[in-house]
């Protein structure tokens, strides 16, 4: 994906934050754009930004949740376009609370959004980007909340560490595709992550007194934390190169490699000395499951 000129972008959550970032990055480079947001008026702003600077843009209201709509936001973009070339699942909510005082609601709602979304974006354009035989790039956006857990932090860990993984094996699976897959861990960045509740749907709400008292408490600490993210613009840089360069892992944020390092080392002390035999057997089983063997 050397040359982005004139392919297209689909990006979930792109009408702001870090999905807007990276619209912009991605024209900067003379790509078209599809831009799906939950956010009708931020949309028709976009709408409006991108026309302004003669930057090919579709933009779609899309609730990443809704696969009915997913599906039609789709054969939009492919009417419209011809064809996907890198999908970015960047679409994403936040809900602090210790986990002793969430909701299913909560769950549901984040759970939904984070890996759902990821999920429904895979499923929906996957089969079309690989039907293409031109080859593209899927972008998942996790966080460093994927690679690193914490107090309050349960919910979101859940769904991040949930898109982690499945990158992991979506880009094993995509190989022979000649499709790259990366995924997105940022730290802090300055966005409207913190109130994303002004998008979440009356049937999620959670009408708990504990747990909007509880995650009330932690956005006041992520907002002083906020203080110290970097702009998304920034980030959309990385996720640029990423693409260009087929690169698993775009992560924006040195500074909490210590943290990473941690969890890494008490894993890897955890496992103990291998058994030789054992150890043989393994690697006899996991030569026979490699493609080709």
């Amino acid at each position: 994906m050397q040359d982005l000129a004139g392919k297209v972008a689909f990006i979930t959550g792109g009408a702001s934050g870090i999905g807007l970032a990276m619209a912009d990055a991605f024209a900067d480079s003379g790509m078209k754009l599809v831009i799906a947001d939950v956010d009708t008026e931020a949309l028709a702003a976009v709408a409006q930004r991108f026309r302004g600077r003669n930057v090919p843009v579709l933009t779609l209201e899309l609730d990443v949740t809704d696969r009915v709509a997913f599906a039609a936001a789709a054969d939009r973009a492919y009417a419209e376009f011809g064809a996907v070339h890198v999908l970015c699942n960047n679409a994403g909510v936040y809900r602090g609370g210790t986990l002793d005082r969430v909701t299913y609601e909560d769950w549901d709602w984040v759970l939904g959004v984070n890996v759902g979304g990821v999920v429904n974006g895979i499923q929906t354009l996957l089969p079309r980007m690989r039907d293409q035989g031109e080859g593209g790039h899927i972008v998942n956006t996790a966080s460093m909340a994927g690679l690193s857990a914490g107090a309050g932090l349960g919910v979101y860990n859940a769904s991040k560490y949930a898109v982690v993984g499945l990158s992991e094996a979506l880009r094993a699976d995509l190989v022979p595709h000649g499709i790259g897959v990366s995924v997105l861990c940022p730290g802090m960045v300055r966005t409207g992550i913190l109130e994303s509740e002004r998008n979440r749907p009356a049937e999620r709400a959670a009408d708990d007194p504990a747990a909007e008292l509880a995650a009330r408490e932690h956005n006041a600490f992520m907002q002083a934390m906020m203080a110290s993210g970097i702009d998304a613009d920034d980030v959309a840089r990385v996720v640029l190169e990423g693409v260009r360069e087929n690169r698993f892992w775009l992560l924006s944020h040195p500074e909490m490699k210590p943290m990473v390092e941690a969890r890494s080392a008490e894993l890897l002390a955890a496992f103990g000395e291998p058994d030789p035999q054992r150890l043989a057997t393994l690697q006899q089983v996991l030569t026979r499951l490699q493609p080709g063997s």
